[in-house]
């Protein structure tokens, strides 16, 4: 049997490969080419070398702009994303009435798509602003925390889930000896609790953090990037200037592998930071 899988194995992956090559490292490698050439199509692409990453950070603030506000609106919402998902995990794992009911209604919202969920996220918060006579892009602030509340809103049930799986695996035995030895509700919280669900942190600060980074649809459908571009984060910004700038495509694609190369780089070591967690939990 094990002579027949490792005769047709070649046969069967194959395809996947076909199709990984094809989908991904063909338009990877192309992208990263276009990188360093100006083109309006594929076929005119002139090299220029390092001039489209020269450009980002000389012909305008865009980038580092849209960076800076990436990284700020990441920061807030891993923290309050995962703290809240947590909190509702420790809440309903503590045999409280109707739980299953309040399980599926928290993960209901990361079943809506990014631009419907931008969209629908537009109309409330700038009908709960209109009293004051202001809009979400009257100032940049008012798109940050309306980004903030609308991706609480759309993962925190998703991480939720996550949790609850890892706070059902501790042992009781665990929790029993603790209580034996009279450990408070922190205590246990603190040394045995967190420990144990370190897998689950890992996971769920690896999707936060990922999905905060490379945010678009919702950020497109809610603010658009107003006012000036104080809102745009980093896709966004990729996304104007490849399709908003003629002349600028390779400019555009330059800054999507500096993007490609910064979520990559930060997603590593925050995977490299955790796991150690886990292996000291």
């Amino acid at each position: 049997m094990q002579k027949s899988l490792r005769k047709y194995f070649p046969l069967f992956v194959l395809p996947t490969l076909a199709a990984f090559g094809i989908a991904f490292l063909v338009p990877f490698f192309m992208g990263l080419y276009l990188s360093f050439t100006r083109f309006t199509v594929v076929t005119d692409a002139r090299f220029v070398g390092l001039e489209n990453y020269v450009e980002i950070f000389t012909s305008n603030a865009d980038f580092l702009r849209a960076l800076w506000f990436t990284v700020r609106f990441t920061v807030v919402s891993v923290v309050t994303i995962n703290l809240l998902g947590f909190l509702l995990a420790l809440l309903l794992t503590s045999g409280i009435p109707g739980t299953n009911l309040f399980r599926t209604v928290f993960f209901m919202p990361n079943l809506i798509g990014g631009i419907v969920l931008g969209y629908i996220w537009q109309l409330i918060l700038n009908g709960a602003l209109y009293p004051f006579g202001v809009t979400l892009t009257s100032n940049a602030r008012y798109g940050f925390w309306g980004l903030v509340v609308l991706m609480n809103w759309q993962l925190t049930g998703y991480m939720m889930i996550i949790y609850i799986a890892g706070l059902q695996n501790i042992p009781d035995e665990l929790s029993e000896a603790a209580n034996i030895d009279g450990a408070t509700g922190l205590q246990r919280l603190w040394h045995i609790t967190l420990p144990m669900v370190m897998p689950s942190i890992t996971i769920c600060t690896f999707l936060t953090l990922t999905n905060s980074f490379k945010l678009f649809d919702q950020n497109l459908a809610l603010t658009s990037g107003a006012p000036s571009k104080q809102t745009a984060m980093l896709a966004l910004d990729i996304y104007n200037t490849f399709y908003g700038k003629p002349g600028f495509e390779g400019v555009g694609q330059a800054k999507a592998v500096l993007f490609f190369l910064m979520v990559g780089l930060i997603a590593f070591l925050q995977l490299l930071l955790t796991r150690r967690k886990e292996v000291e939990g």
